[in-house]
C-alpha cells in the first residue's frame, strides 16, 4: 500500500488553497491541501507497527513550530505545477530529515522545497499565465503547526488519514 506523510493547514489556509486547486489542480478531489514531508512510499501492512512507532518518536522529539506561507511559485519547467510556498525553517527541515531517514529512509531524486500545491497538470500556456498574474501577489500567512499525518492510497486513488501525531508529546 502507498503511504506518504503531510501537514494539513488549518481551514483558512485550505479554503485559500482551494480557491485556486477547484480550477488548476487536477488532484483537486483526491487529497485536501497539505505539505508533503514524506513523499509518497509503499510499506506492507505487517511493516505499520514499526513505522507508526519511528513516527511517534519523531513527533515527539520535533516542537510545534510556525509555518509561514509568502508567495506563488512554480516548478515550470520541470512540471507545470503552481504553489504556496512554505518558507522553509530549521524545525520543517529536520521534520523532514528525520522522517527520511533511519527506519524510514529513502532517497527522492528532487530537492525539498515546502508547498502547498494549488495547481498541476496545466498546459504550458494556462501555467504561464496563471504563474505569471500570481506571482505579482503575495500571501502572508502564518500558523502555528502542531500534528503530522500519515496517509494513505485508496483503490480509487483518494488520500485518507491513517494517524495524526501531535508534535512535541515525548514518549
Amino acid at each position: 500500500m502507498k503511504y506518504g506523510i503531510a501537514i494539513f493547514p488549518s481551514k483558512k489556509l485550505q479554503d485559500i488553497a482551494n480557491s485556486y486547486r477547484k480550477r488548476y489542480d487536477s488532484h483537486y478531489s483526491l487529497i485536501p491541501p497539505h505539505v508533503t514531508i514524506k513523499e509518497a512510499f509503499t510499506a506492507e501492512e505487517d511493516e505499520l507497527p514499526e513505522i507508526l512507532e519511528e513516527i511517534q518518536s519523531v513527533a515527539g522529539t520535533v516542537d510545534p513550530f510556525t509555518m509561514e506561507v509568502y508567495k506563488f511559485g512554480s516548478f515550470h519547467p520541470v512540471t507545470n505545477t503552481i504553489y504556496m510556498k512554505v518558507r522553509e525553517n530549521e524545525t520543517l527541515s529536520a521534520l523532514r530529515n528525520r522522517l527520511n531517514s533511519g527506519k524510514l529512509e529513502h532517497h527522492y531524486d528532487y530537492q525539498f522545497v515546502p508547498h502547498i500545491t494549488i495547481g498541476q497538470e496545466l498546459d504550458n500556456d494556462e501555467c504561464s499565465d496563471v504563474f505569471g498574474r500570481l506571482k505579482m501577489e503575495t500571501v502572508n500567512h502564518e500558523e502555528k503547526v502542531d500534528r503530522i499525518s500519515l496517509l494513505y492510497q485508496l483503490d480509487n486513488n483518494m488520500w485518507t488519514v491513517y494517524e495524526t501525531f501531535r508534535l512535541g508529546i515525548g514518549e
